[in-house]
């Protein structure tokens, strides 16, 4: 979540000077700190502009505000420039400026979607001369009690664990706050807290990110979630190794011994250790943990072993001559060990692939093709990492399009060079690969889906509108 009390947070407990440029569509505003307090602010909002500020508070007259557009000059300061023509007192003038630098703070409490930018100089003068500082956690504590409640603030807060940190700012809360705060005690999640609350939903929400901006408590949140996100991608990658042996283990025994190590028949010996030793670490039954059901540690076993034995075989001379007298024929042999060390290397890069490794599958990949140049399935799944990678876009196009000349009837190559296209803006050649994906498959989701989407951006576009950006 991007939101101004975080920024404000991080800024004052930090102690840092500088400049927090923030963007929101048309709105830009400038606020500036000192050791962490604020001093300074910008805006291109006209009611937050100083003039106006100054003439809303009374502090100037009517016929100056009308006249405000002549005191502008470049690279001064306006309320430098009405001081220095007596149009404003000094102490209207601070008294406009600090009412100025709230109002354009507030005023950004109630925007989750902005863009931030903090530029940290330990040197920062105030613009203005004499330098005004409007503490920090008073901004927090006004913006936060003003703002509403947004989707985003619940989605940030509700899993989290929140624990008290210190008491620094206790002094800002109501009874009613201070109630809550004796509730948390580390072991429950902001969801069950509000059931224990006595404040309502929305109450409930900004009392508690106010905690969080006032440092009052921190949150277990982060890990809890990192260390569910981290289980759960172990237990996706085993199961996909343990699928991957299933697959190895059901061919193992119709492959010879440089095929199971997908080598060529002419390997050297430095080569034979190489892919020996890769595919053991990968395939080692202590990788897999103690407590593997025992239907899968016989199959680990299996490959593991069928490794081992081929390895043992090639690697000393005197048994791989001994061997090699036994394959049907040095031609045959060659034939079938690029087809094996292709299979084993593409069964790699899938993998790789779906935990989104592209770059690494597109070395296998472009390997696996060089060994066997005419396999669709090979291609397309190349082709779609390099869909991945934005530079290799121009490749993964030709490699899709090798995929329709092989095999004219394979759907996935035309919906994969559709969304290819999708991503570089060319929505009518995009249109046109979803529409040949459908003549072969007229229950195809994705193409359905995509081409709908279509269908409804030309409704609210119009067509012209909507296809200039096609080439």
């Amino acid at each position: 979540m991007k939101h101004l009390g975080l920024e404000l947070r991080h800024i004052f407990f930090n102690h840092l000077s500088g400049e927090l440029k923030v963007t929101f569509g048309p709105i830009e505003k400038n606020l500036y700190f000192k050791e962490g307090e604020l001093v300074f602010a910008r805006t291109n909002q006209p009611g937050e502009r100083l003039g106006e500020i100054l003439f809303k508070l009374g502090k100037i007259s009517e016929e100056t505000f009308l006249r405000i557009e002549e005191y502008v000059i470049p690279h001064q300061n306006l309320g430098q420039v009405l001081l220095k023509k007596g149009l404003v007192s000094e102490r209207n003038l601070r008294e406009g400026l600090i009412y100025q630098i709230k109002e354009i703070t507030l005023n950004l409490f109630n925007i989750f979607e902005a863009n931030f930018l903090f530029e940290e100089n330990k040197s920062y003068q105030s613009p203005i001369g004499e330098e005004i500082r409007i503490p920090t956690p008073q901004m927090i504590e006004d913006g936060i009690r003003l703002m509403k409640v947004h989707p985003k603030l619940v989605a940030f807060l509700e899993e989290k664990v929140p624990f008290i940190k210190n008491k620094t700012f206790l002094h800002v809360l109501t009874d009613e706050e201070r109630e809550l705060l004796t509730k948390i005690t580390g072991k429950s999640s902001a969801r069950a807290l509000l059931k224990m609350s006595e404040l309502t939903g929305d109450h409930f929400w900004r009392t508690l990110y106010l905690f969080y901006c006032l440092d009052l408590i921190d949150f277990f949140g982060e890990e809890v979630h990192w260390k569910k996100k981290e289980k759960e991608e172990k237990e996706a990658e085993l199961s996909s190794d343990l699928n991957e042996i299933l697959e190895i283990q059901t061919k193992i025994a119709t492959l010879n011994y440089y095929e199971v190590l997908g080598i060529a028949r002419n390997a050297s010996e430095e080569e034979i250790k190489k892919a020996y030793f890769h595919l053991a670490r990968r395939y080692h039954p202590d990788r897999f943990g103690r407590e593997i059901d025992p239907a899968w540690r016989d199959k680990i076993n299996d490959v593991f072993n069928s490794l081992t034995k081929a390895y043992k075989t090639l690697i000393d001379s005197d048994s791989r001559r001994k061997y090699d007298l036994t394959l049907a024929g040095a031609g045959e042999v060659e034939e079938k060990s690029s087809a094996a060390k292709a299979e084993i290397k593409f069964r790699q890069a899938r993998t790789l692939f779906n935990r989104g490794r592209y770059e690494e599958a597109v070395i296998l990949l472009e390997e696996c093709v060089r060994l066997v140049p005419n396999k669709a399935e090979y291609r397309l799944l190349l082709a779609m990492a390099e869909a991945k990678i934005p530079a290799l876009h121009k490749k993964a196009e030709l490699d899709f399009l090798r995929v329709q000349e092989l095999e004219p009837w394979n759907v996935e190559a035309y919906v994969g060079l559709g969304l290819l296209y999708k991503e570089e803006g060319l929505l009518i050649k995009a249109s046109k690969q979803w529409q040949k994906a459908l003549s072969i498959d007229p229950d195809h989701k994705i193409a359905r889906l995509e081409l709908g989407k279509i269908e409804i951006s030309k409704k609210k576009k119009g067509f012209f509108s909507f296809f200039k950006k096609g080439k």
